[in-house]
């Protein structure tokens, strides 16, 4: 601008001028897309952020959930070990007691062999019990990994849709604007999907 009130216009001038006005290079309507996308991607980026924080949190309970199974499937292992010392010792027990000869001595190794009988009860009840358990453990962690896969799935969509609103800007091109809408709608779908654990 001179001092004589002349006024000189930059190209960058013109341009935020038009901008106002909503001339921009897509008509009226540009302005109001460009809006649009932009609330729709940061909506959309945050929900992908959640649902990824999400999906780790599940991937992390199943890893959890199956070293839990593992542990109690070396402790059933470990008690049907000593299930079958035990059987072991009553056998040794048994076959004590029918090679003696004096009453005395059966009657001691009979009342080792019911000793050991009741024993191995004892270990098997906790042996079923802790073999129950891994396997609860193993369901509760292809339950977390099933749900891990959709929340996966799901952020994965929604990342498409950040990837089709950049195109959508760039281009203006309407059809991309639909695509990308649907395709949030897919990635919402899906995050429901996991929150429900279907």
């Amino acid at each position: 601008m001179s001092g004589h009130g002349f006024h000189v216009h930059g190209p960058h001038d013109h341009e935020l001028e038009h901008a106002q006005q909503g001339g921009g290079h897509g008509g009226h309507d540009s302005g109001g897309m460009i809006n649009q996308i932009a609330m729709f991607t940061a909506i959309i980026a945050t929900i992908g952020a959640i649902f990824g924080y999400m999906g780790g949190a599940t991937q992390a309970n199943a890893g959890l959930y199956k070293n839990n199974a593992a542990i109690k499937k070396t402790e059933a292992s470990n008690q049907w070990n000593y299930f079958q010392s035990k059987s072991t010792k009553q056998s040794l027990a048994e076959m004590s007691r029918d090679l003696s000869t004096k009453e005395d001595d059966k009657t001691k190794y009979q009342a080792k062999v019911d000793r050991y009988e009741k024993e191995k009860s004892e270990i098997k009840v906790g042996a079923d019990k802790l073999e129950a358990e891994a396997t609860e453990w193993d369901h509760k962690s292809d339950e977390q990994m099933h749900q891990h896969h959709r929340w996966a799935q799901s952020t994965t969509v929604l990342q498409v849709c950040i990837a089709l609103a950049a195109i959508a800007l760039l281009t203006k091109k309407k059809w991309l604007e639909y695509a990308m809408f649907g395709a949030g709608a897919v990635g919402l779908g899906v995050g429901v999907m996991a929150a429900l654990h279907m």
